[in-house]
């Protein structure tokens, strides 16, 4: 089921469309999704913030009263509004159950039933988003489903494009997002109070379908960033949650890295496996992103960065993106799903056990098992470990609101980024690294690719290459 080590209830703490983990699909046997019904069930427990959340870097902290820290946080957010490397908002609305890929029902004015509204992002002191057009991995998704004799299949390049007119249709709709396709648009909207600077970046290379013709006919239609891989494996590049088939990029992998170099569009290494990262810093010639992960060295899941790859970034200039995604900020919530899964393969194993049986043992378990909840210092944490160990000018933030179904306590919607930001002034952060992590270090990564796109469209065409020419076994 190649969720690695991470556990069933690790990946319940993913997404609805098992984006993160393919552990728990709508696919699988009864016996399996009434498990994770039951592993879903809310526990507002609160684990305790780390020690660590009382000073930073072994220096103590000056007490400050919490009225004047928020008025220094808002102060410093008005001039310096957070960009987020990850939002997505328009698979939720391709998902909404009333009214599915329905952007004008799906009403931005109003408090929605997701994570993201206008109000809620004018709060949180949004100024620039990356709206995620993710699509899934995995051939038998629902969005798949055949469309005809004449559709493809699977389909990825269709349900792509239709997440790129969501997105658009999205931003057209209001004036309060404004189009950012280039660095100059995305710092002019920021300085517009009340105005966010809206990308779009693509969440998975398979969308590619292996045509550097399609990828940069993407480019054209806005995307500005592309994860090069989702949670499979590709003819090209391995994922950090499936099996490994090539030790990282194939050499048609590194021709697409080069491309999107040349093209300007950010390469993102969320989501694929370490020798990817390795791989893709080797190719590239501009800054990389991770879009939403966080660091591997406080909580051990494949979807985090090592210590190895945060060592490369200051050379390479690259920016992690610190998700909020539970399952990846939190060691406790980890080991509990691993404890879950464990106990869950105990109850099998009983004699006579079935799906009822199962169910009943694990409400027993979960009853003395309390599981613990992902905290803001969680996520703290690892903003100050990659601090630590890259530097500040390589931190930011990718949310992944909207594309989770349970949230950190504290940052629960785009309205809560400010209560981050005050955390970090209690242990010590100055304002000047605080302007980097709310938006400064990926505004200089995407003027970063626009120079370096700049220079190679003078020293290169277009490429021509193809998977076949580069990939296919030498006689």
């Amino acid at each position: 089921m190649g969720i690695e080590d991470d556990g069933l209830a690790t990946a319940a703490l993913g997404r609805v469309h098992s984006r993160q983990y393919h552990l728990v699909t709508r696919t699988q046997r009864p016996a399996m999704r009434l498990l994770a019904v039951v592993l879903l069930a809310p526990v507002l427990v609160a684990f305790p913030p780390s020690s660590s959340s009382l000073q930073a870097q072994g220096e103590p902290v000056a007490t400050v009263s919490p009225r004047n820290s928020r008025l220094r946080i808002e102060r410093l957010l008005r001039d310096t509004p957070i960009i987020d490397g990850h939002n997505d908002l328009p698979w939720a609305i391709r998902e909404d159950r009333a009214a599915p890929h329905d952007v004008e029902a799906y009403d931005l004015r109003k408090r929605t039933s997701g994570m993201t509204d206008l109000a809620r992002l004018k709060a949180g002191m949004v100024g620039g988003q990356f709206w995620s057009v993710y699509i899934p991995g995995e051939r038998n998704d629902p969005a798949y489903v055949s469309q005809g004799t004449s559709a493809s299949m699977p389909g990825y390049a269709r349900v792509q494009l239709e997440q790129i007119d969501i997105a658009r249709r999205m931003i057209e709709r209001y004036p309060e997002l404004v189009p950012a396709n280039t660095a100059s648009e995305l710092r002019a909207a920021r300085k517009q109070s009340g105005r966010v600077g809206s990308l779009i970046g693509m969440e998975g290379g398979h969308a590619i379908e292996n045509s550097l013709g399609t990828l940069r006919a993407y480019y054209d239609l806005g995307a500005r960033y592309m994860t090069l891989t989702h949670n499979v494996t590709l003819d090209w590049a391995d994922a950090a949650m499936d099996a490994p088939a090539h030790g990282g990029l194939t050499p048609f992998g590194e021709e697409v890295v080069r491309e999107m170099n040349r093209l300007g569009m950010i390469v993102d290494l969320s989501h694929v496996s370490p020798g990817t990262m390795s791989d893709a810093l080797n190719v590239t010639e501009a800054p990389v992103i991770f879009s939403h992960s966080s660091a591997r060295a406080i909580t051990d899941v494949p979807r985090n960065v090592p210590d190895s790859i945060l060592s490369r970034l200051p050379k390479n200039g690259g920016v992690v993106m610190v998700t909020f995604v539970p399952g990846f900020v939190s060691q406790a919530v980890v080991d509990w799903g691993r404890n879950a899964e464990a106990a869950q393969r105990a109850a099998r194993q009983q004699p006579g056990a079935d799906s009822a049986s199962v169910a009943q043992a694990m409400d027993r378990w979960v009853a003395v098992n309390t599981r613990p909840r992902a905290t803001m210092g969680d996520v703290a944490d690892h903003i100050d470990h990659i601090r630590k160990v890259a530097g500040a000018d390589h931190i930011g933030l990718g949310g992944d609101f909207d594309g989770i179904t349970e949230t950190v306590l504290g940052l629960e919607d785009v309205s809560t980024y400010p209560a981050l930001f005050e955390e970090l002034a209690s242990r010590g952060w100055t304002d000047v690294d605080m302007r980097k992590l709310a938006g400064d270090n990926v505004l200089r990564v995407l003027e970063e690719v626009e120079k370096v796109s700049a220079r190679l469209k003078t020293e290169r065409p277009p490429s021509t290459k193809t998977i076949q020419q580069l990939d296919s076994p030498r006689p």
